[in-house]
C-alpha cells in the first residue's frame, strides 16, 4: 500500500515548502527515506530545487483546477502512471481545499482503496 497525504495551502511554494519539511522530519526520525512520488497542482516556483531533493522522489505536476470540477481524468492518469510501479508514499498537492472531502471519497473508492492508505492532510 502507499500511503497518501493530501497537501493544501494558499500557493504552490507554500505546499511544497510544507512537504519539504515533511519529507525531512521522516529522514531525521527514520534515517532514511521511502521512495515517494508528489503529484503538484499549479506551477514549479523554485521552492524543490533538483539538487537539494531526497533520492527515489518522482515529481508530476499537474495544470492548476479543481480535480473533482474537471472530473478527475488528469489526476486519474496521472495516479495510474504512477502506481506502475507503487512509490511508499505519496503527496498529492490540491490548490482548492474547499473539496478535500470529495477529493478524499474518490481516492478511498475502488481501483484505488485497493493501492493507497490514506493518512492525515498536510494543511500548509
Amino acid at each position: 500500500m502507499t500511503l497518501i497525504t493530501l497537501v493544501c495551502g494558499r500557493s504552490a511554494g507554500v505546499r511544497e515548502a510544507a512537504i519539504w519539511s515533511a519529507l525531512q522530519e521522516e529522514f531525521v526520525r527514520s534515517g532514511s527515506h521511502l521512495s515517494t512520488a508528489l503529484i503538484l497542482e499549479g506551477l514549479a516556483d523554485g521552492k524543490l530545487a533538483p539538487e537539494t531533493m531526497p533520492p527515489a522522489l518522482e515529481i508530476k505536476r499537474i495544470a492548476p483546477g479543481c480535480f473533482c470540477c474537471i472530473g478527475n481524468l488528469t489526476l486519474r492518469v496521472t495516479l495510474n502512471r504512477l502506481l506502475r510501479k507503487p512509490p511508499q508514499r505519496l503527496y498529492l498537492s490540491i490548490a482548492d481545499s474547499s473539496h478535500l472531502q470529495q477529493i478524499r471519497a474518490f481516492l478511498s473508492q475502488p481501483p484505488y482503496d485497493a493501492y493507497l492508505a490514506m493518512t492525515p492532510d498536510l494543511v500548509a
